[in-house]
């Protein structure tokens, strides 16, 4: 069976965006708190790694490669098996 394309409206694109920009003023220092320490938020799946946003029911998934810090995941703290899958 062959997957469905998925298109987004551009509306719905600028909705995601939006949301991304918004989110991105209210907890801009978080990305930076992962930059400069990462291995100062616990591992909670193998190499996964979680910084909990402190605001919003969020949460940002990474895991260290190298010089590199890759996010798995920015993803409500509900379900994390939508987001396991990624690592």
């Amino acid at each position: 069976m062959t997957m469905p394309l998925i298109r987004f409206l551009p509306e719905a694109v600028d909705d995601l965006l939006e949301t991304q920009r918004w989110y991105g003023r209210r907890e801009p220092a978080s990305v930076e708190r992962i930059r400069l320490d990462p291995r100062s938020f616990p591992p909670i799946h193998g190499q996964i790694r979680r910084l909990v946003l402190r605001q919003f029911p969020y949460a940002v998934y990474f895991k260290e490669e190298g010089l590199e810090i890759l996010v798995v995941a920015l993803h409500s703290r509900q379900d994390p098996r939508r987001w396991q899958q990624r690592s």
